[in-house]
C-alpha cells in the first residue's frame, strides 16, 4: 500500500514538474494591431502568450519579467508589421487538388495517401495565413484522421472542422461520376434518396465524427454528368436532412448554385449556402430573413472558368460547359448579397483552386464591391461564428487560442497584402514560412 502511495505521488509530482517545465511564454510586439476586425487599430501593443493561449494584450512593448512567469519569455518583434487574427477558410477540400487524371485517382488513391497529401496541403494553407479551415466533404476516414492528428499535435496544420462524406442524391453532384458497378458496387454512406435514407445519411456522418454536415442542394460544376446546376434533393428531403443534423447539434452547409435549390435550402433552415452563383434580389431577401450565411467561393469560379478557357480539353465537355456558364456570374451574386446585407463568411473551395492561394479570394471579393474591413470580418469574426468556434478564435483576446498573423501593410487599406503573410502563429506555434511546397503534380500550377 505504501509503495502504491509513493508511486502515485511520484507520478503526480512528475506530471506537475512536466507542466511547469512545459510552460512556454512568448511576447509579441505588434507595431499595429487589429485584434477584432470590427474595431480600431491600436499601435505598439504586446500580445502575451502562454503555450497555445493568449493571456493578455497590453499597451506598449512589454519586456520579459514584467508579467509573472515571463522571465524567460521569447520576444517576437513584429514592431514593423500589421498584426491580426489568423484567417479562416470556411470552404475547403484539403485532401485533394485539381489533377488532369482526377477520374482515375478517384478509384485508385488510398485513404492513407489522401491523409498524407492533406498534411502537405494543410501546411500550404497554414503558411498562407489560414489557421482554421472548415472542410466540406471528402474521404471520411482520411479527413477525420488528419483533423485528429492535428488536434493531438502529431502533425502541424490548420485547425480543421470537418464534414464526413458530402450527402447527395443518387446520381447527384457527389455520387461517383458514372463509374461501372464493379468499380463502385455500393453507394457510399452519403448517398440517399427519400426522407428516411436522408436522415440516416446525416446520422451516419455524425456517428463517425462529423463536426458539421454538408449536402448538395443542387447540381455542381465539377460533377461528371450533364445534370445542370439546379435543385436535386426534394424540399422534403432537405427538411429531413437539416432537421436530423440540427437535432444532433450539427450545423448544415448546402452546396447550391441554382436559384430554386437555394430557396429550398434556405426555407428548410440551412445554416449556410456555399457558392450561391445564381443569387438574385429575391434570394438575398430570403437570406436576410433566415439569417443564413453565404460562403461565396469566388476563386473557385475564377479558377474553373480560367481552366475551361485556357485548357479546353482539361475538363470533360459536360464540366467545361458548366464552368464557362457559372464562373463569370459568381461575383455579381456576391455584389447583390452584399448590397442586401446578407451575412457573408469567407470561403474558397480550395482544392478547386490550389491550396495556399486562399487569400486571393479577398482580392476577388474586393473587386466585387466588398470593403476591406467587411472582408476581414468575413474571414475572422463571421467565419468563426458560422463554424461555431467564436469562443476560441476569430479575434485576439485573453483566453482565446494564439492564432495570429502579420502582414507588411494595413489590410484595411490594401487587402492584397494578405497574399504575403510575414508571420503566422497557429495555437501558439510559429510556422516556418520559408519552406517550399512539395511539387505533387507534374503540370503547371493554376
Amino acid at each position: 500500500m505504501k509503495r502504491c502511495i509513493v508511486a502515485v505521488c511520484t507520478v503526480l509530482f512528475s506530471a506537475t514538474l512536466t507542466a511547469q517545465v512545459g510552460n512556454t511564454w512568448k511576447i509579441i510586439h505588434a507595431g499595429s494591431l487589429l485584434a477584432d476586425a470590427r474595431g480600431e487599430v491600436a499601435t505598439e501593443q504586446s500580445i502575451i502568450v502562454r503555450n497555445n493561449v493568449i493571456v493578455e494584450i497590453r499597451d506598449g512593448y512589454v519586456t520579459p519579467g514584467q508579467v509573472n512567469g515571463t522571465a524567460n519569455a521569447q520576444v517576437i518583434d513584429l514592431s514593423n508589421q500589421f498584426v491580426l487574427p489568423g484567417l479562416i477558410d470556411s470552404h475547403t477540400h484539403i485532401l485533394s487538388q485539381q489533377e488532369p487524371n482526377r477520374r482515375e485517382i478517384a478509384v485508385t488513391r488510398s485513404s492513407e495517401l489522401s491523409t498524407l497529401m492533406g498534411v502537405e496541403f494543410g501546411m500550404r494553407t497554414l503558411r498562407a495565413g489560414f489557421t482554421t479551415i472548415r472542410n466540406v466533404g471528402g474521404d471520411r476516414n482520411a479527413i477525420f484522421a488528419l483533423r485528429d492528428a492535428i488536434n493531438q499535435g502529431i502533425v502541424m496544420g490548420p485547425r480543421i472542422r470537418a464534414a464526413g462524406q458530402g450527402i447527395t442524391p443518387t446520381g447527384g453532384h457527389g455520387d461517383g461520376g458514372g463509374f461501372r458497378d464493379d468499380v463502385f458496387p455500393e453507394p457510399h454512406s452519403g448517398v440517399c434518396d427519400g426522407i428516411t435514407e436522408c436522415r440516416k445519411a446525416v446520422r451516419t456522418q455524425v456517428k463517425y465524427g462529423a463536426d458539421h454536415i454538408k449536402y448538395v442542394a443542387t447540381g455542381g460544376v465539377l460533377s461528371q454528368t450533364a445534370t445542370g446546376t439546379e435543385q436535386q434533393f426534394t424540399d422534403e428531403e432537405q427538411i429531413a436532412l437539416i432537421e436530423a443534423a440540427h437535432a444532433m447539434g450539427r450545423k448544415v452547409a448546402a452546396h447550391a448554385h441554382g436559384k430554386a435549390g437555394m430557396m429550398s435550402a434556405l426555407r428548410a433552415g440551412v445554416d449556410s449556402i456555399e457558392h450561391g452563383s445564381y443569387l438574385d434580389e429575391e434570394v438575398a431577401q430570403l437570406f436576410v430573413a433566415t439569417g443564413a450565411y453565404l460562403v461565396p467561393t469566388l476563386i473557385a469560379g475564377h479558377t474553373v472558368e480560367r481552366i475551361a478557357t485556357e485548357q479546353p480539353t482539361f475538363f470533360t465537355p459536360e464540366v467545361r460547359q458548366k464552368a464557362l456558364e457559372v464562373g463569370p456570374i459568381m461575383r455579381n451574386a456576391l455584389r447583390i448579397a452584399h448590397e442586401y446585407g446578407v451575412k457573408i463568411a469567407y470561403g474558397t473551395d480550395a482544392g478547386v483552386n490550389d491550396h495556399g492561394t486562399n487569400a486571393y479570394e479577398a482580392v476577388l471579393m474586393n473587386e466585387a464591391g466588398m470593403g476591406e474591413r467587411e472582408i476581414l470580418i468575413a474571414a475572422t469574426v463571421n467565419a468563426a461564428d458560422l463554424i461555431g468556434i467564436s469562443d476560441i478564435t476569430g479575434t485576439l483576446e485573453a483566453g482565446k487560442d494564439a492564432d495570429i498573423i502579420a502582414v507588411s501593410n494595413n489590410p484595411l487599406e490594401d487587402i492584397a497584402t494578405l497574399l504575403q503573410p510575414r508571420f503566422v502563429m497557429a495555437r501558439g506555434n510559429e510556422i516556418d514560412l520559408d519552406v517550399p511546397p512539395v511539387d505533387l503534380f507534374p503540370w503547371p500550377s493554376l
